[in-house]
């Protein structure tokens, strides 16, 4: 079980790594100005390698972190984000930015394979403490429409990728200071999975946390980069300051960040799958009503959206603590992060195009429909109450006896 101070900055790292991946997204009205773009639809494209980065290259951080250690790796993390964001900061054309912003995928591939099994290995309640870990996550989603907009207002777009990407580079000074070193890399470590499910069904369930993970982040890259112009257009008239409408993003994201502290702790309880089903199921409906509505009702069911969103975030990371031997958790985690993130990358490709050509309410109508998906996907999870693991809390990692 790791120490407390490296807890913390492992959370810490979860929020850093989802804001550094949405400062262009919050930015990036501000950005197509100072670059001569007349619509910011137009800039969407040049972040869309940041995004397919972010997932294929969690796919050799994953074997990194099982093989050369968890503990080197989160410390690439932290110095590699920190000097790209500098890097973006830097930079004079779009194609310059795209290059800076690609890398700054790079680097944010390392933390989900990494950063969250190194957190949990060993954990007493890891429903609870991917929970918690979720929530710091998506802190930092709200950090980066709310910090973003203030420092962009303050002291202009460069600033926005200059002051966090400093932070991380202090917090890996911390994080090497705080955390022992690895007397071992994982892949060489004695620890079996919490379930020993036959092969049939554990290739079941790595094609369900797959296929459900691919449909979750495409939600989440739609909502995540698109929430920003979302909110100014069905709230135009109510509420026209960007600041206030930031303030107003955040709250949103604060609020749908504790779902996931909430499902973790009913994952140490209960089975995954009607759980995973109730919340997928739940989607549809309200992305639908959101497409249809305008104002202060389309404000609180996009609340009630990014809920139910957030709180299915913590599904898959609770499969692999579930089904996957600890000693090469990382590199399970970097195959199923590598398909699905590269794929609902193209959510980011394609969000500009959808919403100039079909406006918003076309892409809520599409994420209904993928949170269909999402459902179909975990009707498939093995029933739990057929395994062996029935008289064993979900997540119970203590090992049995002769084990």
């Amino acid at each position: 079980m790791v120490s407390r101070p490296t807890a913390l900055l492992l959370n810490l790292a979860h929020a850093l790594d989802h804001l550094f991946l949405l400062i262009f997204a919050a930015a990036v009205a501000k950005i197509a100005v100072a670059f001569g773009f007349d619509r910011w639809e137009d800039l969407m494209p040049f972040g869309v390698g940041m995004f397919f980065l972010f997932g294929l290259g969690a796919l050799p951080a994953g074997r990194l972190g099982d093989l050369w250690g968890r503990r080197p790796m989160m410390l690439v993390f932290f110095f590699g984000i920190g000097a790209a964001s500098l890097l973006a900061a830097t930079t004079q054309s779009v194609w310059q930015l795209g290059a800076a912003l690609t890398l700054i995928g790079v680097f944010a591939s390392i933390y989900h394979p990494v950063g969250i099994p190194m957190l949990v290995q060993a954990a007493r309640h890891p429903g609870a403490t991917i929970g918690i870990n979720g929530l710091a996550g998506n802190l930092g989603v709200a950090a980066a429409a709310l910090v973003t907009g203030l420092l962009v207002d303050a002291f202009g777009w460069r600033a926005a990728f200059i002051v966090p990407g400093l932070f991380s580079i202090a917090c890996g000074a911390v994080f090497a200071r705080v955390t022992a070193r690895e007397t071992e890399a994982p892949a060489r470590r004695a620890r079996q999975a919490a379930v020993a499910l036959p092969r049939g069904l554990v290739a079941r369930a790595f094609f369900v946390m797959t296929a459900a993970a691919v449909t979750g982040s495409l939600l989440f890259n739609f909502t995540t980069n698109g929430n920003g112009p979302l909110i100014a257009e069905r709230l135009r008239g109510l509420v026209d300051e960007p600041a206030t409408l930031g303030v107003l993003l955040a709250g949103i994201y604060a609020v749908a960040s504790f779902a996931q502290v909430i499902v973790g702790r009913l994952i140490d309880r209960y089975p995954l799958k009607p759980l995973y089903l109730g919340i997928a199921l739940a989607q549809a409906p309200v992305l639908w009503l959101a497409a249809h509505s305008s104002g202060w009702p389309f404000y609180a069911l996009l609340t009630l959206a990014m809920v139910l969103i957030f709180g299915a975030i913590p599904f898959t990371d609770a499969m692999i603590v579930r089904y996957v031997d600890d000693r090469m958790r990382s590199r399970v985690a970097g195959m199923r992060l590598a398909v699905s993130f590269s794929i609902s990358s193209g959510a980011v490709w394609l969000l500009g195009p959808v919403v100039k050509a079909g406006g918003f309410s076309t892409l809520l109508v599409a994420m209904a429909i993928v949170a269909l998906c999402t459902s179909m996907a975990v009707l498939l999870l093995p029933n739990e109450r057929q395994t062996e693991a029935t008289a064993r809390s979900p997540l119970d990692l203590t090992p049995r006896a002769g084990s």
